[in-house]
């Protein structure tokens, strides 16, 4: 269910804004689309595993959160991250 140090090591190349960046808002929410996306496709396996659905329901929230950040913050930023993850916001 969790990804691997693999794929998210390849995430923070693709959206660090420098060198050194591991936290930056579009990391952390191109890392929290993929772990919603995996555990999206558990769930349509196991339908009753009720804990994981909560646990999806906190990403999709912190997900949200720090995506309104980084619109209210930095529109131009906001509006590449929407398109480089595919998402519908």
């Amino acid at each position: 269910m969790a990804i691997t140090q693999e794929r998210k090591s390849e995430l923070i190349k693709e959206f660090k804004q420098h060198e050194n960046d591991t936290g930056s808002t579009e990391v952390q929410v191109a890392i929290l689309t993929e772990q919603i996306t995996t555990l999206n496709d558990h769930l349509r396996e196991h339908k009753n595993d009720h804990h994981s659905r909560r646990g999806l329901m906190k990403m999709v929230g912190r997900r949200r959160h720090l995506l309104n950040y980084l619109r209210n913050n930095d529109i131009h930023r906001y509006r590449d991250l929407i398109n480089k993850l595919g998402l519908r916001r």
